[in-house]
């Protein structure tokens, strides 16, 4: 029963992963249109991008508290009606400041189900020793992948009635794995923590939430500016360059779904490092002179070598105690998601004075300080608790659901 119990558990957790995204991944499809029709130069669209992970920034300290409070189900519950409500304000903007007014209530609406759902997510790990992560973050990049594939080859289809339809059906379904989702120990707490100062943090903690920030930050670029950089590829921002979110994304989630089971084969800190290096070689595919064919491939690399960043980082991030848990995640996903704040409107400026290859050339170094900061990823399971070690000197299983 309870083998049944945690399955269900596993298999409800992934639909919310998928459903979260499906919506946003249309937006991203979306990006180059939008900009063409309001007239936007780069550095102009860079500004208005960044409304949605300045919310983000924002929203996620509060919405740590929030989960902690009243647990992940619930957020989930409530949060998911709330972001589907609002997915399609950024097609009705007129200009730079609506744009980003738009983006940044949906960033506000999506940092409390990022933060539920990873909670969620994190405490299934540890309370059943299952290992799922990953695959709940493939799962995510699915969503994202289709929600981008359905706006870019549906045709005939207007762009505003297309994202509200692809927002209705996230917010329904999700709202409904919503209430699938089993009660786990802990689902909230009346006590209130003392609020950590910076010194306080774990040690281990800062440095996985940096490797999260300098390889989040490429994911950031690429999921904003992959159509961009292919459109003006194909000098046609009206035409299918909406696929190279859709090869991204694709491969983000193959990564993702491997993920699992090459951290329980080759450990957390070499999956890092190897996919790193792919998202390295990636970019220099981007960078470098090519035809235009082989632009997909690059983002085919790229999608793989950012993909286990996150999901180890939240993991390491859950992994450091009970206590401050929601706290934790929401501290490592507010440090990540700044590479969304950065990574976006650095590429649009660096490009307006030279061009998006040149621009894309300034994410290598970050990659390459990502690389040393691989090691934490493998100190953060260690003794923070007793209990965590425990687990890992038993070894995780991978949670079958066939």
């Amino acid at each position: 029963m309870e083998k049944r119990t945690t399955t269900k558990a596993a298999l409800a957790i992934m639909g919310v992963f998928f459903l979260q995204p499906f919506a946003i991944g249309g937006w991203l499809a979306l990006i180059p249109q939008v900009k063409a029709d309001l007239g936007l130069s780069k550095a102009e669209l860079s500004i208005a991008l960044m409304g949605l992970p300045v919310a983000l920034l924002i929203a996620l300290q509060i919405a740590g508290r929030v989960v902690g409070k009243f647990g992940p189900r619930r957020t989930i519950k409530v949060f998911f009606p709330l972001q589907g409500a609002v997915t399609v304000l950024p097609l009705l903007a007129t200009g730079v400041p609506s744009l980003f007014a738009a983006l940044f209530v949906l960033g506000c609406m999506m940092a409390f189900l990022e933060v539920g759902m990873n909670v969620y997510a994190g405490r299934l790990e540890k309370q059943k020793d299952v290992m799922i992560m990953n695959r709940c973050h493939a799962f995510w990049a699915v969503g994202l992948m289709a929600g981008s594939a359905l706006v870019t080859f549906a045709p005939g289809l207007v762009p505003l009635e297309m994202l509200a339809g692809l927002a209705i059906v996230s917010a329904v379904f999700g709202l409904l794995a919503g209430y699938l989702l089993p009660g786990l120990e802990r689902e909230h707490t009346t006590v209130t923590l003392p609020r950590r100062q910076i010194g306080e943090l774990p040690k281990t903690l800062v440095f996985v939430a940096l490797f999260m920030l300098v390889v989040t930050l490429t994911e950031g670029v690429m999921a904003d500016w992959s159509a961009v950089y292919l459109a003006e590829k194909l000098n046609d921002p009206y035409g299918n360059a909406g696929i190279a979110v859709t090869v991204f994304s694709g491969f983000l989630a193959g990564g993702r779904f491997l993920g699992d089971w090459l951290k329980r084969r080759i450990g957390a800190v070499a999956l890092a490092r190897v996919t790193v290096c792919s998202a390295v070689l990636g970019l220099v595919v981007l960078v470098l002179p090519s035809p235009v064919w082989l632009a997909l491939p690059g983002f085919a690399l790229m999608g793989f070598g950012v993909s286990a960043a996150y999901p180890l980082g939240v993991s390491a991030a859950a992994s450091l105690g009970d206590d401050h848990e929601a706290q934790n995640i929401a501290i490592a996903s507010t440090v990540a998601l700044g590479g969304f704040l950065i990574g976006p409107p650095l590429i649009g400026f660096v490009s307006e004075a030279s061009s998006l290859p040149m621009a894309f050339a300034c994410l290598v170094p970050g990659l390459v300080l990502g690389l040393g900061l691989t090691r934490w990823l493998g100190a953060g399971t260690e003794s923070d608790s007793a209990s965590s070690a425990t687990q890992i000197a038993a070894g995780r299983r991978n949670l079958p659901l066939d």
